[in-house]
């Protein structure tokens, strides 16, 4: 014997959540819901694949209709966004945009980020000090999230180690040799040498901005 009732919640896709939004909005400024044809004008979609939508929105729970009826659409449920899983990461300390300065691994609390950014590695946050790459949106104060590994492509903002001192700068591998280079005119790049002790502590994944 089936069980009788409201279909289960489920959580529902990008373009039905884009329907649903348009329903919303369509009745919020009008004051009665749209037909499938006015749903399809609005979507840029065909009535069919309107239709379509509806359907999957009304077995999900999110929407509710009489048959036969133009305008007897009603919206009975908001979809609330997914919540993205987050990791804390720690923050281990101050690192230089501007010359090289120690960056110090004392753990300083902890900042969540999300686990997609994360990925499998293992992170580290640091808080940046001067401004030599504000044109890679990386700031004064704020926090880099840097996922730990000795090795980067050529492009990829680091924190790079030269001997005891970390700085953030974006990597630059050539015939040349290896460069640091800064995103702000007023600073010059750093060349290493083949003498030096340089070494990558791991690689800028994601900036937070403090405050």
């Amino acid at each position: 014997m089936k069980r009788r009732g409201r279909p289960p919640i489920r959580e529902i896709t990008p373009p039905q959540q884009r329907t649903l939004d348009a329903i919303r909005e369509f009745i919020r400024k009008r004051g009665f819901p749209p037909t499938v044809q006015e749903l399809a004008a609005i979507l840029g979609i065909s009535p069919a694949s309107a239709y379509q939508q509806l359907q999957q929105l009304e077995s999900k729970g999110y929407v509710r209709r009489e048959p036969r009826k133009a305008r007897s659409l009603e919206v009975v449920r908001v979809s609330v966004p997914s919540v993205p899983d987050v990791v804390p990461v720690p923050i281990v300390g101050k690192v230089s945009a501007g010359p090289a300065m120690l960056a110090e691994e004392n753990i300083d609390g902890e900042v969540l980020v999300e686990a997609n950014v994360v990925g499998l590695g293992r992170c580290f946050a640091l808080r940046v000090q001067g401004d030599s790459m504000v044109k890679a949106g990386i700031q004064d104060g704020d926090l880099v999230i840097v996922r730990q590994q000795p090795v980067a492509e050529s492009g990829d903002i680091v924190v790079a180690l030269l001997g005891d001192e970390g700085t953030v700068k974006r990597l630059k591998i050539s015939e040349e040799g290896v460069e640091l280079h800064p995103e702000n005119p007023r600073h010059r790049p750093i060349r290493v040498g083949p003498e030096e002790d340089f070494r990558i502590a791991g690689k800028v994944v994601a900036v937070r901005r403090q405050g």
